[in-house]
């Protein structure tokens, strides 16, 4: 039996009561974003490479947004630094991209779930103020969550093209 995403209701635009409710609920809206995109879709599919101008499939989409969860939330503010990458390595470092394949997508969509409850739970409770040591600087929670949701806008735009590729459905 082949594995289809399941279909996502995201719900209406999201408002929250103070900053730290509303960099979560546009986020999670985000998030619900790359799923809706995703659902219906068989794992043949999501693995497809639609436009001849780039490599990018919905599968390397929420492979890479799984690894960002991860790196952010958890190895970068919560200081997990030794949970190490999900898909990349040196010898693959773009392998959250490259290395998907259509077996694996439903354990790939399992993995991102899961990385999401965790960088769910890493927050709880935690200022928007708390810093952690980012490259050059400190870094705030209140940065990652601006950064996640850069991160996810633009891939939702690719995650538009290349659903409107593979079965020409368009959508917010």
């Amino acid at each position: 039996m082949t594995w289809t995403a399941p279909a996502v209701n995201r719900g209406d635009f999201p408002f929250g009561d103070d900053e730290g409710a509303s960099l979560e609920a546009y986020l999670d809206f985000h998030r619900a974003t790359l799923l809706l995109k995703c659902g219906g879709l068989t794992g043949e599919q999501l693995a497809s490479r639609p436009l001849p101008s780039t490599s990018l499939t919905l599968l390397g989409l929420v492979r890479h947004l799984a690894e960002n969860e991860r790196w952010w939330f958890r190895r970068n503010f919560d200081k997990q630094a030794a949970l190490g990458d999900l898909y990349c390595s040196q010898e693959h470092p773009d392998g959250d991209f490259d290395l998907g394949n259509a077996a694996g997508a439903r354990e790939d969509f399992a993995v991102y779930t899961r990385e999401v409850e965790l960088a769910r739970q890493v927050t709880l409770g935690r200022s928007l103020g708390e810093e952690f040591p980012g490259r050059t600087r400190n870094l705030t929670l209140r940065w990652v969550y601006l950064h996640m949701l850069e991160e996810y806008a633009r891939h939702n735009g690719h995650a538009d093209l290349l659903r409107e590729a593979i079965d020409g459905r368009t959508g917010e």
